[in-house]
C-alpha cells in the first residue's frame, strides 16, 4: 500500500502524483537539450519552468549535472539512468503512435496525461483526435501555459477531465469518443499509482470500449520487495543529502507496491488482446543508455518495468 494515498485523493501539479508529471517533463526537456537526444520536446521545459522548477528543475542544469558528478559519481551515475529510462519509455511510446498513425488509426486516447507534450509536438496524420484524460487542475494548467507560449495542438485535442477512479468511461464519450472505431491507447507511468483492483477494472473499460483492430501501449508497475525498498528509499536519502535536495516528497510513497498485481501481458492475452512484452531494461541497453554498473550486485532485467503492446482481436 501507499501511505501517502487515499480512495479520493486529487492533487494539481504541485502536489502528490502531480509533482511527478514535472519530473518526467524536466527528464524530457534534459533530453532534447543534449547532445545526441533520442526525442524531441520543444514545450517540456516552458512545462517545468511554469511549475516553478523546484527540485526537478535540477534536471535541467547542465551545471549542476557536472557538480553531481564530483559530489557523488555513484549518485550522479543514478540520477542520470532515471533520465536515461524517461527518454528511453519516450522514444517508445513515440514509435508506437507513429505505427499506429501509419496502420490507419485516427482516434487516441492518452491515461492520466499529466504534462505530455505529444498532443503539440508529435506529427500527427490529419483527422487524428487525442483524447487527454487526467485530473482537471492538471489538463488547466498545461493548457495555460502553453497557450500562454502561442503553442497549438497538432491534431484536434480534446481534454476530458475526470479521475480515473470515477466513470471516465461516460466522460469520454460525452466528448466525443466513438468506441466503434479504432483507437491507440497509452498507459504510461500510470499503474504504479493504481491498487491492483483498479488496474484490472480500468484494462477492462479499456477493452470494452476497444474496436478490433484497436492498440493499446503499457508500461508496467513490477513489485519489489519491501527490504529492496527500503534500501532503494534508504540510498536516494543519503543522494539527497549530499546535493542538497530538500524536497520532501518520497515519490515511493505515492506508489501502490501491490503483490496481487495482475501481469498485464498475461491480462490481456486472455482478454482478448494479442499482447508482446519489451524488457525495459533491454530497450536501455539496445539504445546505449544503460547507466548503471553492471555487476553480481546489480539487479536482473526482469525487477525494471516492461514496455508492453497489444492489438485487440
Amino acid at each position: 500500500m501507499s501511505s501517502l494515498r487515499t480512495h479520493d485523493d486529487t492533487w494539481d501539479i504541485a502536489s502528490s502524483v502531480g509533482t511527478t508529471a514535472v519530473m518526467v517533463a524536466a527528464a524530457r526537456a534534459a533530453e532534447t537539450a543534449g547532445a545526441d537526444p533520442l526525442i524531441s520536446d520543444p514545450y517540456a521545459r516552458m512545462l517545468v519552468e511554469g511549475a516553478g522548477g523546484g527540485v526537478w528543475g535540477l534536471m535541467m542544469d547542465e551545471d549542476w549535472v557536472a557538480r553531481a558528478v564530483d559530489i557523488d559519481a555513484e549518485g550522479a551515475a543514478l540520477f542520470a539512468h532515471m533520465g536515461n529510462y524517461q527518454a528511453v519509455r519516450t522514444r517508445f511510446f513515440d514509435d508506437f503512435f507513429a505505427a499506429a498513425g501509419a496502420a490507419g488509426i485516427r482516434q487516441v486516447v492518452i491515461l492520466a496525461s499529466g504534462l505530455d507534450s505529444r498532443a503539440y509536438r508529435l506529427d500527427w496524420p490529419s483527422g487524428t483526435t487525442v483524447y487527454e484524460i487526467d485530473q482537471p487542475k492538471v489538463l488547466e494548467y498545461k493548457s495555460s501555459v502553453l497557450t500562454e507560449h502561442g503553442v497549438r495542438p497538432s491534431a484536434a485535442r480534446r481534454e476530458v477531465a475526470v479521475d480515473l477512479r470515477h466513470d471516465w468511461p461516460k466522460a469520454l464519450r460525452e466528448n466525443g469518443f466513438d468506441a466503434t472505431v479504432r483507437t491507440a491507447w497509452l498507459a504510461e507511468g500510470l499503474l504504479m499509482y493504481l491498487p491492483a483492483e483498479a488496474q484490472d477494472r480500468l484494462f477492462a473499460q479499456i477493452t470494452e470500449l476497444s474496436a478490433p483492430g484497436s492498440r493499446i501501449a503499457v508500461e508496467t508497475a513490477p513489485t519489489q520487495a519491501e527490504e529492496r525498498r527500503r534500501e532503494m528509499k534508504e540510498r536516494f536519502e543519503r543522494i539527497k543529502e549530499k546535493f542538497g535536495i530538500t524536497d520532501s516528497l518520497d515519490v515511493g510513497e505515492l506508489m501502490y507496491n501491490d503483490p496481487d498485481r495482475a501481469d498485464v501481458t498475461d491480462w490481456l492475452a486472455g482478454n482478448g488482446w494479442d499482447s508482446t512484452a519489451v524488457k525495459a531494461a533491454a530497450e536501455m541497453r539496445r539504445l546505449d543508455r544503460w547507466a548503471l554498473p553492471d555487476g553480481p550486485d546489480a539487479p536482473a532485467d526482469d525487477a525494471f518495468s516492461f514496455f508492453v503492446t497489444a492489438t485487440r482481436r
